[in-house]
């Protein structure tokens, strides 16, 4: 089962500070962990909102939409994929997940499962797309 560990983003991401040193410290620590367990599959920091867009649909029309975007809160500020054997072992991993805006604040990760192709069903559209996975 692999699982999506999403780390919120807050102001000072979204501002593009760069994280303290301790907590560079203590990611490394956590994914080298999850890398030694066999579980790491990728991980990642996004940069702030202002440096991307959103494509929005209306109908037939599209919209492109360039950052920042409010509600810092409800961005992503990165990720951890991690593949195990269980949610519990998911939950585990995650519960270890490093503070992610320091000790003292408040901060928040979410962590889902993915939606494995075999959740799509048979069918040959599913297939196609299953065959250009690196995984698969």
């Amino acid at each position: 089962m692999r699982f999506m560990i999403i780390v919120k983003a807050g102001a000072a991401s979204e501002a593009g500070a760069l994280p303290e040193e301790r907590f560079i410290a203590a990611m490394a620590d956590y994914h080298e962990q999850l890398a030694r367990a066999g579980v790491l599959l990728d991980a990642h920091a996004l940069q702030p909102s202002s440096r991307g867009w959103r494509i929005r649909w209306s109908g037939a029309r599209q919209l492109v939409v360039d950052g920042p975007f409010a509600e810092a809160q409800e961005l992503i500020a990165g990720y951890t994929l991690i593949q195990v054997r269980s949610r519990e072992e998911a939950l585990e991993w995650s519960r270890r997940f490093p503070v992610p805006q320091g000790l003292g604040v408040d901060a928040e990760i979410e962590v889902r499962p993915l939606c494995e192709l075999e959740h799509l069903g048979p069918s040959a559209a599913a297939e196609r797309f299953c065959r250009l996975m690196p995984d698969a």
